[in-house]
């Protein structure tokens, strides 16, 4: 299956922010590179994640979600693979829920080393905070895991896109500092300063 709000060859690329009436060339991209047990794309969404949403909703870009698994690979594990498909299926349900269950998700996040997101019921009560998306379907979806294929081929596009580390943000192209000299997210003035520069 592939989820609704999602673009590529397979539906890859999660996207928030524009819609069937959004004219083109729409605006500029905003690429994200997560991994949802990395603790330093935690930092970054739990800082940044309200500017990120505030940018794309009003209409200064579009954001585009790029997904790995290999801490899973690195730490053991099934955790980044398994939030990754319920990820899926929010995006299958909205955007608003996809966003809102990745903000979930990243403030609720495990230390790295517990792999706390490969219970599915785990992943379904986090649920419970995002507003419209606890519906049958994506219940199903997640303890059915209806999206794991997808994720695998998620994963594998971003294997091959050549981006080493995340948290990685691109900005037409261009990359931004989302984390200081130790390791913390930037503050979210700092960050759009970047961004408005690059748009300039």
């Amino acid at each position: 299956m592939i989820p609704a709000n999602t673009i590529g060859a397979g539906g890859t690329t999660v996207v928030y922010g524009t819609g069937p009436e959004t004219p083109e060339p729409g605006p500029p991209v905003l690429d994200l590179y997560l991994d949802l047990r990395c603790p330093y794309c935690a930092r970054t969404e739990n800082r940044l994640g309200g500017t990120l949403q505030q940018l794309a909703d009003d209409g200064e870009v579009v954001l585009h979600h790029h997904f790995g698994t290999f801490l899973d690979d690195q730490l053991g594990g099934q955790g980044s693979h398994h939030a990754l498909a319920a990820a899926g299926a929010a995006a299958d349900v909205g955007q608003a829920q996809f966003l809102g269950y990745l903000r979930t998700l990243f403030r609720n996040q495990p230390h790295e080393s517990h792999d706390g997101f490969a219970e599915d019921r785990t992943l379904l009560g986090l649920a419970n905070d995002v507003p419209g998306l606890r519906r049958h379907t994506f219940d199903d979806a997640v303890l059915e895991g209806a999206y794991r294929v997808w994720a695998r081929r998620v994963s594998r596009v971003f294997d091959e896109s050549g981006v080493a580390a995340t948290p990685t943000v691109l900005f037409r192209g261009e990359p931004v500092a989302v984390l200081d000299d130790r390791g913390q997210a930037v503050e979210p003035t700092r960050f759009l300063a970047q961004i408005h520069h690059t748009a300039d």
